[in-house]
């Protein structure tokens, strides 16, 4: 389904190949600089947007809600376990994010860091495609909105 609009669904190969300090770091840093565009995004965005040409599509908060309840979710597959939080609730959605990129700054040998979870490589990268794949939704329904 992911495949559809986009989104990875399989790991790479590539993925699952050790990371030392620096790449691990630059994948974190990736990560957090795509948060940040989304966090930009929503918070210029109007509360109500365009619909799509059937007449659907969430609107901001919905987004950004699914957002962080994605992030909570993704964020389960490299052992951290934070309940969704609130949008508006910024110490809880920063806990998450700190938690989430310790783990994806840290050195690792490729595998998982939990079982049945994601190599740290494929978790920043859907995390980021994820985060930046809903900014671009915000800003293009964003125009002509009211």
């Amino acid at each position: 389904m992911g495949a559809d609009f986009g989104a990875l669904t399989e790991i790479p190969g590539g993925d699952a190949t050790p990371a030392g300090a620096d790449a691990a770091e630059r994948m974190a840093a990736l990560a957090v600089a795509a948060w940040e565009v989304f966090d930009e995004v929503a918070s210029a965005a109007p509360a109500q947007l365009r619909k799509g040409p059937r007449g659907g599509g969430r609107d901001r908060d919905k987004i950004i809600d699914h957002v962080l309840g994605t992030d909570a979710t993704f964020a389960r597959k490299l052992g951290v376990r934070h309940r969704q939080p609130a949008a508006g609730d910024i110490a809880a959605v920063a806990a998450l994010r700190a938690d989430i990129r310790a783990v994806l700054a840290g050195p690792g040998d490729g595998t998982p860091p939990v079982r049945g979870g994601w190599p740290v490589r494929f978790a920043a990268r859907r995390s980021a495609w994820h985060a930046l794949d809903h900014a671009w939704e915000i800003e293009d329904r964003s125009e002509a909105a009211g």
